[in-house]
């Protein structure tokens, strides 16, 4: 019997990072049918296995409950929102996880799509595909003041990037970080000041409870009308309606969007605004960072560890013990 399921079609997609895991685990099962599972589907495929890798698959209560012996899961990339750590905890199910495996490759993607808004490419390339020929008057970054919203391994590792353009920047996180903030000559304020003074405002926070819609009618209201809101974090931190009437009503200049929601997003009436540039959840899909995210996925596999609330800053366990046995004891830190 295999022990390893790898419900993520990361490794079936890229054929050197699936032979690395099978060098490490030869039994190994894959979900070659290229789709997220879920429900019934998900639990059938990982019945059977003690150890997951997974990627956007909901693994919650009624999971672990179907599948008791499950006690790891290996998570690729960075974002912990479809994880009932709570339930993890509860089932004894220890969790490796790398955060910021990649970071460059979302950083560098959010400086170009912050050129992209300021520049109106997204307003230019509707138009020439309509056939319409006219040279739109955008904004240059160069010191210009970007507000950033979570300041993480992502949000420092955009700080880096824009040093070249001189920018002033702003920073609103529910975690300190003085001596980085003075290093980079950045101003630590509250978020209705960065929303209000920011002329390019960036999310770079997990979806949580208390990020989901925080940025709502009312926060975008209190942005400048040339300002342009940038999201590659997690869909549902911006409410979608507001973001839809804001944009029509040119209450901001425009947003450049990676994430939504619902994933495929449906509202076309939302995507097809010309002030909006629209991705498909592409931040980390860079050969480089899928190589590395796969690599990490393959080391975690035997390095889980108990959920942490530090890793989540306004997470508050409900279950803070514990008892895990795995058959290797020797490859599971259970720190």
């Amino acid at each position: 019997m295999s022990r390893i399921a790898v419900c993520a079609p990361h490794f079936t997609r890229v054929p050197e990072l699936r032979a690395e895991l099978l060098a490490a685990y030869p039994d190994a099962d894959f979900n070659d049918d290229l789709r997220d599972l879920e429900g019934d589907e998900l639990i059938a495929f990982l019945k059977g296995h003690d150890r997951a890798a997974i990627g956007t698959e909901k693994m919650n209560d009624a999971v672990f409950r179907a599948v008791p012996e499950l006690k790891l899961i290996s998570k690729i990339g960075v974002g912990l929102d479809t994880l009932d750590l709570d339930a993890m905890i509860r089932h004894g199910v220890l969790l490796g996880w790398t955060p910021g495996i990649n970071k460059r490759s979302v950083s560098e993607l959010t400086l170009s799509y912050i050129l992209t808004a300021l520049r109106k490419v997204q307003v230019v390339n509707s138009e020439v595909r309509n056939g319409i020929w006219r040279r739109q008057v955008g904004n240059t970054l160069t010191g210009k003041t970007v507000g950033i919203v979570g300041c993480g391994h992502i949000g420092k590792d955009l700080v880096a990037l824009l040093k070249p353009f001189g920018c002033h920047l702003l920073v609103h996180d529910i975690r300190d970080d003085p001596d980085f903030y003075a290093q980079h000559d950045m101003r630590a304020v509250g978020l209705d000041t960065l929303l209000s003074e920011s002329d390019v405002v960036t999310l770079h926070l997990p979806l949580t409870p208390a990020s989901r819609n925080m940025i709502g009618a009312r926060e975008l209201g209190l942005m400048k009308t040339t300002a342009v809101l940038v999201n590659l974090a997690r869909g549902g931190i911006v409410d979608e309606a507001a973001l839809k009437d804001a944009l029509k009503n040119n209450i901001i200049a425009g947003a450049a969007f990676d994430v939504f929601v619902r994933e495929p997003c449906l509202d076309q009436a939302l995507l097809t605004l010309p002030n909006l540039w629209a991705s498909t959840h592409i931040g980390a899909s860079t050969h480089e960072a899928i190589i590395d995210m796969g690599r990490a996925v393959i080391r975690n596999l035997g390095n889980g560890r108990v959920p942490d609330p530090s890793w989540i800053p306004d997470w508050e366990p409900k279950i803070t013990e514990s008892v895990v046995v795995l058959p290797d004891e020797t490859c599971v830190n259970k720190g």
